[in-house]
């Protein structure tokens, strides 16, 4: 296969990386593939401990040049070492997960130009699944990771045929294809950047390939925080995904949508705005992000609000307004529960998302 560069972004991740680097270097196919660590976040010794073993492990790290004033975010992250690689191919990893034997040979026997290829992830099983990954424990956190009983396990899935269509990371692609779609959106910051570009990609016609004898364990999002059992770095973690859901929605019209098996859904992007009679502080903050046609301004969907009679199944149908529309919209006015809403044109904007302008 050819040599391909690990992009790993780290906020406080000294544990996960102790962990995760060695996993690279003792089970990738290759073990002269690059691994670059963009250090954004720095209250646990990460740097002092890449400079003590960047040798051994053969590690390229950068630092963020604001450490300790204002975040990259794991996006811009992402796109800092993707830059500096030097290989054709790259591989999107997280700092908790461990590579699987051989994963990135299985993944790249599947990648070609448009696709991007992504391993299976087995992780603890303490979050539900919807087929799209495998429910198996060998430990929750890092210290405890039973390396050996999940080599043997992976051994096991070596000859799985099996290839769904989603997408997750860990993800494999070529350098010049992601560079042409602008990188991640800065906007997203510190989450839903990889919706929003997985978004991108398919609207692009790129396919989406996920392989089953690519294995990864993955400790369900130790690095970033969405784990509640971490407290102080999950209400972190909750406050960013908050922030980043609503500029998704900014942007997208919609929330996050994809298959069970996490290949995105992608609904058209309308020009829409809101009438609001009735109006109070705390109904304009809770629909503002819907629409993308501020005040004064009429977009080709205009939907009128009283806000005396406004309720959760109104709220629902403006979250599903953009597949409703797709699906039975027509020139004119109807109403819908309590909205009133006027369609003067079906232009739609969504392939202009395709390249992030920074």
């Amino acid at each position: 296969m050819e040599k391909i560069t690990f992009c790993i972004p780290s906020k406080d991740n000294l544990r996960y990386l102790k962990t995760c680097i060695p996993s690279i270097r003792e089970y990738a196919w290759r073990k002269d593939h690059n691994i670059i660590v963009f250090v954004d976040s720095d209250n646990d010794g990460t740097v002092e401990w890449l400079d003590e073993v960047k040798e051994e492990y053969n590690i390229q790290y950068y630092v963020n040049p604001r450490l300790g004033y204002e975040l990259y975010g794991i996006g811009r992250a992402y796109d800092y070492c993707i830059e500096k690689s030097t290989t054709d191919i790259f591989m999107i990893f997280h700092a908790d997960m461990m590579l699987g034997r051989d994963a990135d040979l299985k993944a790249f026997n599947h990648l070609k130009p448009k696709t991007v290829v992504c391993s299976t992830r087995v992780e603890p099983p303490l979050h539900p699944n919807n087929g799209e990954k495998i429910l198996e424990d060998f430990g929750i956190w890092p210290e405890e990771f039973q390396e050996l009983e999940f080599d043997n396990y992976v051994n096991q899935c070596l000859s799985e045929t099996k290839v769904t269509e989603g997408i997750f990371a860990p993800w494999m692609m070529y350098k010049d294809e992601f560079l042409a779609l602008g990188g991640h959106d800065p906007i997203m910051h510190s989450c839903r950047e990889d919706s929003d570009v997985f978004n991108r990609m398919h609207l692009d016609g790129f396919k989406f390939i996920q392989p089953w004898n690519s294995l990864v364990y993955h400790l369900t999002g130790r690095g970033a925080g969405s784990f509640d059992g971490d407290p102080e770095r999950h209400k972190k973690w909750q406050a960013d995904m908050n922030k980043s859901t609503l500029e998704f929605i900014r942007k997208w019209g919609q929330n996050v949508n994809h298959t069970p098996l996490m290949k995105p859904i992608v609904y058209p992007v309308y020009n829409k705005s809101v009438i609001i009679n009735n109006t109070n502080p705390q109904l304009e903050t809770i629909l503002e992000p819907w629409f993308n046609y501020g005040k004064g301004r009429r977009g080709d969907i205009i939907v009128e609000i009283d806000g005396t009679t406004f309720n959760q199944q109104d709220f629902q149908h403006i979250q599903q307004l953009s597949a409703i529309i797709q699906d039975s919209g027509e020139i004119g006015t109807f109403d819908l529960g309590n909205l009133k809403i006027t369609i003067n044109a079906l232009n739609t904007h969504e392939k202009n998302l395709i390249i992030c302008k920074q």
